[in-house]
This record gives structure tokens, C-alpha cells and sequence, in this order.
């Protein structure tokens, strides 16, 4: 079954498609950021992280033959050969220690002329740790805000049971 194949298609054939996302892997590489619309950059995010994959497995291989064939898979989608050498041999070696995750997509204002959504997409540093969680997250927060609010009503009734003091009676 062909369910969920559509994704990335950006109005345009798969030569085009192909072209498009090799010129824009290939200033991605040369610059390291690249402002475009919202929908190529979500496209390009996978292409080029497969890419950037391509070239640590070359990197960790110890195998020549491995490493040319990792080189040459990815020669033939990136297509330009400086952006080909600009990424086996200086990104690779700062994304060794990464997991993943080489991309990041910010999403800026949309283009006046045309009211397209615009981002700006780039390689992530590699002394990037990304973001960190707080030791106390939002379910911790939840649970004490819970359990305030399970208590304030038993203690109001408790209260409300307690006997209550006589009142003075009034002289005459």
C-alpha cells in the first residue's frame, strides 16, 4: 500500500524536487544557514541529515572502500563537489559525537511580497547541547498543584463539622 507517500512534495516533479533540494543542501553546507520558505526547509531538514549520516559513517570507517561508497552515495544527491569536500572532511569530524538532530528550523516573519512562510534553517554547532529540562518538570508541578487542591476542600470540611461554639445568648 502506498499510504503516506506524499510527504515533501513541494508542487513540483521529483527531477525538480531532486534539484531543488541539491542546491539547497549545497548552500546549506557552504554557508551553514539559509533563509527559504517553511515548507522547503522542513523538506530539506531529512535530505540534508541523511547527508551529514552519509558522512560520519565515512568518517568512523575504517574500510577505504566503505568510505568511498558512503562519498559516492552522497555525490550523487548533493551534486557539487566543494560542498562534497566542505562536508566529508571538515563537518563530518564536528558531528561525530551527535546523535542526530544536525538541523534547526526557526520560523521567521512571512515574505511581504507573496505572504509565503518564511524560516530560516541551520547546522546545529557542535558544542550544542540543546535544551535542558528543569529537575522539576510540568508533572511534578501538576501533582503538587493536585494535591493543594484535593486538600483545601477537606480541610474546609472539616471545618464545616466541626461543632461549632455556642453563641452568647442575648440578655433581656
Amino acid at each position: 500500500m502506498r499510504h503516506q507517500k506524499h510527504r515533501h512534495l513541494l508542487g513540483v516533479k521529483k527531477e525538480h524536487r531532486e534539484a531543488i533540494m541539491a542546491a539547497m543542501a549545497t548552500a546549506l553546507f557552504s554557508h551553514k544557514r539559509i533563509q527559504t520558505t517553511l515548507a522547503r526547509a522542513k523538506a530539506l531538514r531529512p535530505f540534508a541529515e541523511h547527508l551529514i549520516t552519509l558522512a560520519k559513517k565515512a568518517a568512523l570507517s575504517s574500510d577505504g572502500a566503505q568510505k568511498l561508497h558512503y562519498r559516492r552515495q552522497a555525490a550523487a544527491r548533493l551534486r557539487n563537489p566543494a560542498a562534497l569536500q566542505a562536508l566529508f572532511d571538515e563537518r563530518a569530524s564536528e558531528f561525530l559525537n551527535r546523535s542526530g538532530g544536525y538541523t534547526r528550523i526557526y520560523k521567521l516573519h512571512p515574505r511581504q511580497t507573496d505572504a509565503a512562510s518564511m524560516a530560516l534553517i541551520e547546522l546545529i554547532p557542535a558544542s550544542d547541547e540543546g535544551y535542558k529540562k528543569s529537575k522539576r518538570g510540568k508533572g511534578a508541578a501538576k501533582g503538587k498543584a493536585r494535591k493543594s487542591k484535593k486538600a483545601a476542600p477537606a480541610e474546609a470540611a472539616a471545618v464545616a463539622e466541626a461543632p461549632a461554639t455556642p453563641a452568647p445568648e442575648a440578655q433581656a
